[in-house]
């Protein structure tokens, strides 16, 4: 129990890149939370939101991998916002304080759907330069169904205790056997979940759940990578298949296993799509890499391909 927490790698994570808290409202309460990892000269990084569940520190195995690789990196945590237009324009505020014009965004579940949506909402002058979207989706309507046995619930989150929030999340994780890897990615997820506040998770749940849809035709000139599993996760089938319609002409990304969580317990082959995505970026002034570090990361990046391809045959 709880592996990933005690391990070198964590622990060198927590010691070596520091926790940022920013403020960007006029309501002091609203602290997001992050870690900005990688070379700062770099005007176009990659930032990754985390899942209803997570904390920054779930995209560690990421930072650590990417920004020795001469990428700059930054992992969010979002404050309390209670709709996606608030979310919205608090990023937007987050991005202005840290001098940044345009992003690439990798969004886990929710955190995809909210990378979609603000895309959306800055698409008159745009902010976002690509997406990763991984195990996520495109419309809230999903959730109404399978989280939300009537409306009512959906807006009574905000009047729930803690354990009956955390609950409903957990019903989520996976429940059948797992490779040890994996268990340890939930461990540590129940752990990371463990340590959100009752407003915090009621908020996420809150965007989770509330009526929304992305409107493709304001977002169809981003590139997008769509990475999910083939095993057990939160994602149905349908929802899936949603995203392949909204974005037919983005690059996918299957793993054949990883779950609700692969950036934890598959991170070597989610790190690699990483890197294929953002190889397109590379020599324009929208490169979330460092330009001396190009040449030795193509060339892991052509290993890596390699190796994965004589894996499948």
């Amino acid at each position: 129990m709880g592996e990933i927490k005690v391990s070198p790698d964590y622990n060198w994570f927590r010691s070596t890149v520091p926790l940022k808290k920013i403020i960007v409202d006029d309501d002091d309460s609203k602290i997001w939370s992050l870690y900005d990892a990688g070379p700062r000269n770099i005007r176009c990084p990659l930032i990754f939101l985390p899942p209803v569940s997570g904390t920054a520190d779930v995209f560690f195995r990421q930072i650590l991998a990417l920004t020795g690789w001469g990428y700059r990196v930054i992992a969010l945590q979002y404050p309390v916002y209670w709709d996606h237009l608030e979310f919205c324009d608090g990023f937007r505020k987050l991005l202005d304080h840290l001098q940044l014009d345009k992003v690439h965004l990798f969004g886990a579940s929710l955190g995809g759907f909210l990378a979609q949506k603000f895309a959306e909402y800055t698409h008159k002058s745009p902010r976002v330069h690509s997406l990763i979207l991984c195990n996520s989706f495109s419309d809230t309507s999903i959730f109404n169904q399978t989280w939300t046995a009537n409306r009512s619930l959906f807006y009574s989150f905000w009047l729930m205790p803690s354990f009956m929030l955390k609950k409903i999340v957990l019903g989520n994780f996976s429940s059948g056997p797992v490779d040890p890897v994996m268990a340890d990615a939930i461990d540590f997820m129940v752990d990371r979940l463990e340590s959100l506040g009752q407003s915090e998770l009621a908020s996420r749940l809150t965007l989770n759940c509330q009526n929304s849809y992305v409107e493709p035709h304001k977002i169809r000139d981003i590139p997008v990578t769509i990475m999910d599993v083939f095993d057990q996760s939160a994602l149905s089938t349908e929802a899936k298949e949603e995203m392949y319609k909204l974005y037919p002409n983005a690059r996918r990304a299957h793993l054949k296993t990883g779950g609700n969580f692969p950036y934890l317990c598959r991170s070597a082959e989610v790190n690699l799509y990483v890197q294929i995505h953002l190889l397109q970026f590379h020599g324009t002034k929208y490169a979330a890499i460092d330009p001396s570090m190009v040449s030795a990361e193509e060339l892991e990046v052509q290993k890596g391909n390699l190796s994965i391809s004589q894996e499948e045959q």
